[in-house]
């Protein structure tokens, strides 16, 4: 910890690069808390599970002191006039009265319960997220029911979940019987009646708002009173998905993310008419199934997206000013004990994912100083869109 904090407030290029970057994403972390939307907890949490960081936002504020980066916001507002660098209320609070976010550890929240029993689970989609998430509960004991458009793309779910198996029982982590047993629980079909009786169906198709309310509107015809309805959208509201049935107090977001069998993050969105049983039963879930749930409200980009993405394009904005390069900006964050620098990051996730998503932010925040970064838009048009092309920001 200390390691970091004396990376962060470095008298040097690297942490003027760092405060650059970090303080405002700070700020927009203790905005998230002071505004309710999620508990310190939950903000730390989504960003260590979610992003791989050593710490979250919150108690890395703790480590800095408050103070520190209500002065340093302070000097950056005068120097931008954005409203974005302005000390949220929240932390200047904490800074006037020496007190703590305390994020990083429990909240004191009580360990969920199942409140609606599960024993069979529903997967819609057979793209690498649903096989993922089709594989997280199968070994978790749950039978696990997949639809897909065709035998092909079924066939394709068994051979994800195969390859990863296998891959655990080279390790010594599983042995052929435990693999067989999680292989015995998957069920394929190409039709979506073969819902009718599962407990909780989790839909993991295209990211498209008319393709899921289409799907929505048939799983309310079809799945049993009380099953739960879950998405796994990333960016789309979960309410638009809730309206489209005539049960939304069954309907739930369970984003998982990628890939679903490692990663241990599952933010857990409610709407206001979520049932609050629904709510609880999907935490209990989750943790059952290894992962860590966090609570948060149905707006755009959740946690995880709502604090990373303006972050990375505040980094090609710091790219494009001229006052550093990408390969010196890269190497400062990771010098902060960051996994990836920004711009190594935006050609992992896809650059034209993180133009959607910072586009779908402005859209719901309006920020003036979200706007997309040109080069990220160019970048995009130019279909260099990251790795998945051989060459993004940087050439693979």
């Amino acid at each position: 910890m200390a390691e970091i904090v004396d990376r962060i407030t470095a008298d040097d290029e690297g942490g003027r690069i760092a405060r650059t970057l970090l303080f405002p994403y700070l700020n927009h972390a203790a905005t998230m808390y002071g505004d309710g939307y999620a508990t310190a907890a939950d903000i730390d949490a989504g960003m260590r599970f979610g992003c791989g960081y050593p710490i979250g936002p919150l108690a890395l504020v703790d480590a800095l002191g408050a103070k520190t980066v209500v002065d340093g916001l302070n000097e950056q507002f005068a120097q931008t006039g954005d409203p974005l660098h302005q000390p949220a209320p929240a932390l200047v609070e904490v800074a006037d009265s020496g007190a703590a976010f305390t994020g990083e550890g429990a909240d004191g929240t009580p360990v969920p319960t199942v409140k609606r029993p599960v024993s069979s689970v529903g997967v819609v989609g057979t793209g690498t997220m649903a096989s993922g998430i089709a594989q997280v509960f199968a070994q978790a004991g749950y039978d696990v029911v997949y639809v897909g458009r065709s035998q092909e793309k079924l066939d394709g779910v068994v051979g994800y979940v195969t390859k990863n198996l296998d891959r655990a029982v080279a390790k010594g982590k599983l042995d052929e019987a435990g693999k067989d047993a999680v292989l015995a629980r998957l069920t394929g079909a190409t039709e979506r009646e073969a819902l009718a009786d599962v407990d909780l169906v989790v839909e993991a198709i295209a990211e498209d708002l008319d393709i899921k309310l289409e799907l929505f509107r048939d799983l309310d015809r079809i799945c049993k009173p009380g099953a739960i309805l879950a998405t796994t959208t990333s960016s789309l509201s979960i309410r638009a998905c809730a309206d489209a049935t005539a049960r939304p107090a069954d309907v739930i977001g369970m984003h998982f993310f990628n890939p679903a069998p490692v990663m241990k993050l599952v933010e857990v969105v409610t709407t206001e008419a979520t049932d609050p049983d629904v709510d609880e039963t999907v935490r209990a879930l989750c943790l059952a199934t290894g992962k860590h749930p966090v609570s948060c409200g149905d707006r755009a980009g959740f946690i995880v997206n709502a604090l990373l993405f303006p972050y990375l394009n505040d980094a090609i904005k710091l790219q494009e000013s001229g006052a550093a390069s990408m390969e010196t900006i890269d190497t400062a964050m990771k010098e902060t004990k960051l996994p990836m620098g920004p711009f190594e990051l935006l050609d992992v996730v896809g650059n034209d994912v993180s133009l959607a998503i910072q586009e779908t932010l402005v859209g719901a925040f309006g920020h003036e100083g979200w706007q997309p970064a040109e080069s990220l838009k160019q970048v995009v048009a130019e279909g260099r869109l990251g790795r998945k092309t051989k060459a993004g920001f940087h050439t693979y």
